[in-house]
Formats: C-alpha cells, sequence, structure tokens
C-alpha cells in the first residue's frame, strides 16, 4: 500500500509548489486536493461534518493550477483531485484542463470526482441537485469521449454535444484514471460502471472497502483501484484497509503555513514509514 496526502491548498497555507516537492522528498506516493468553487452565504445545507464549516472551504485554491504548480516541482508525485466537483463545471473547459495536466505532468494526474453536499453552492453554478447524479453519469461518458475520439460527440438528456475537436489528448492511455468519490449506493453503481479507482472517505470502516472489492468482483470489475482520503493515522485502521486491498492511503493535512506544514509532514511520513 502507499502513503499519500489529502489536503485543502488555500491563500493562508503553503504554496502547492513547495508542498509537492516536500511530499516528494519524504517519499509520499500521491497528493489529492479539495474543490469548492465557493461557498454561498447563506449557509443552507447544513456541513456533512457537523457544526460550523472550517475555514478552508472557503478559501480553497483552483485544484488545477495548484496541482500544475505541484506538478512543476515534483517528477514522480501523482496529482490528484479529492473531488473535483464536476456537476458544477462546464464539461468542454474541464476535459482540457484535465488532459492539460496530465500532459504537463507527464501522464501524472488523477481525477477524482464527486457530486458534492452544498446544494447552495450547485444551484449558483445552474445544477439541479435533483438531478446532479444524473448529469454526472453522463459528463463522465462524455468526458470519455472528448479524451479517446478525435471527433468527440454525446447525446443525453443532459449532456448533448454535436461533433467537436479537443486537444491535448491525455498522457495516459485510454484516459486519465476517474476516481469516484462517495459511498452510497448510487455512487458504487456509478464507480462500477465509470470508474477506475474509489476515492472513499477515512472515516469508512475497512470492513466496508472490503465488501465494496468483494462486490465489484461480481461486477466483472476486478481492476478498480481503492484509495483513501483523508485516512486517520490508527495502525488498526491502517492495517484493515491494507487488508482490504487498498492500494492507496492518503493522509489529511491540515492547512498550514509552510514550517508548520513540513513539521507535520516529518511525523506523518514516520508514520507511513512504520507502515510500509
Amino acid at each position: 500500500m502507499k502513503f499519500g496526502i489529502s489536503t485543502f491548498v488555500t491563500d493562508e497555507g503553503i504554496r502547492p509548489d513547495v508542498l509537492g516537492a516536500a511530499l516528494e522528498e519524504r517519499g509520499f506516493d500521491s497528493l489529492f486536493l479539495a474543490e469548492h468553487s465557493h461557498i454561498p452565504v447563506s449557509r443552507e445545507t447544513p456541513y456533512p461534518g457537523g457544526g460550523e464549516l472550517p475555514r478552508v472551504y472557503y478559501r480553497t485554491l483552483d485544484p488545477f493550477l495548484a496541482l500544475t504548480a505541484a506538478a512543476t516541482a515534483t517528477s514522480e508525485l501523482l496529482l490528484g483531485t479529492g473531488i473535483a466537483l464536476l456537476i458544477q463545471r462546464d464539461l468542454i473547459h474541464t476535459a482540457k484542463e484535465v488532459a492539460s495536466l496530465d500532459v504537463l505532468s507527464d501522464g501524472r494526474a488523477l481525477f477524482g470526482v464527486g457530486v458534492g453536499w452544498n446544494r447552495e453552492e450547485m444551484r449558483n453554478h445552474g445544477t439541479d441537485p435533483k438531478t446532479r447524479g444524473a448529469l454526472i453519469d453522463e459528463q463522465l461518458a462524455a468526458l470519455k469521449e472528448i479524451w479517446t475520439k478525435d471527433e468527440a460527440e454525446f447525446h443525453g438528456e443532459h449532456i448533448d454535444l454535436d461533433p467537436i475537436f479537443s486537444w491535448p489528448k491525455p498522457v495516459q492511455k485510454p484516459h486519465v484514471p476517474i476516481y469516484i468519490g462517495g459511498e452510497s449506493e448510487a455512487a458504487l453503481n456509478r464507480l462500477a460502471k465509470y470508474g477506475d479507482g474509489w476515492l472513499l472517505r477515512g472515516y469508512t470502516k475497512y470492513q466496508e472497502a472490503q465488501r465494496v472489492r468483494r462486490w465489484l468482483a461480481e461486477q466483472g470489475r476486478e481492476d478498480v483501484q481503492f484509495a483513501v482520503f483523508g485516512g486517520p493515522t490508527i495502525p488498526k485502521v491502517i492495517d484493515g484497509f491494507r487488508e482490504a486491498g487498498v492500494e492507496r492511503y492518503t493522509f489529511l493535512l491540515d492547512t498550514l503555513p509552510e514550517a508548520e506544514t513540513l513539521k507535520a509532514l516529518d511525523e506523518l511520513a514516520e508514520v507511513a514509514a512504520a507502515h510500509r
């Protein structure tokens, strides 16, 4: 099992290029960055974690710009979104951003996606929360067409594209690996149909990872990779996910200034070393 870091990169914490270099120096495998385009002032949708919404949610950098900055300072670190809120994004621009990151990083991009939880945020982008699941399914199918076809087209209920040209194409073939976020039944069905990997949150029980692994095998999807986003440093949990066949385990890194971040990374690197 390989170890990485998941975090929120903001204007108040360590720069993404400095963070990327520090991760690679310490032997970490990957970096997954969270995304929120904005936070509506109304704050009607409750924060799933309970209590007040953490400050980092208000101040995230654009993940693709941040990951590109990290790419310039590294040569092996995998660069992932965790998760990109695809339902709030323009499909064609996103296809180009993901492919461009893959080209500029020489094939190190991972595309973690999900439907999100903040309904006001979705509505501000013109997305109906009630149909967000059906929308993202069509978006994922259309992305694969754009990334793999010179003349791509897609015709669905929510996405309707006459033939288009779109370059660059991803370095990775057939396309950048798509990691589906979420643990609901709908998310798992989406994973079986469209995903190359499952990005499960750290509070998920490792027994659930074992169950999903068996269920995917029944669907003929033994090839799906598992990655934990924001896993705890508890040895029993880490070992449990390893036994469940998780290929990649990321620790949640607090958003801090550079000196404090480097100290925290040294501590997490020791935890990772103890479990390699």
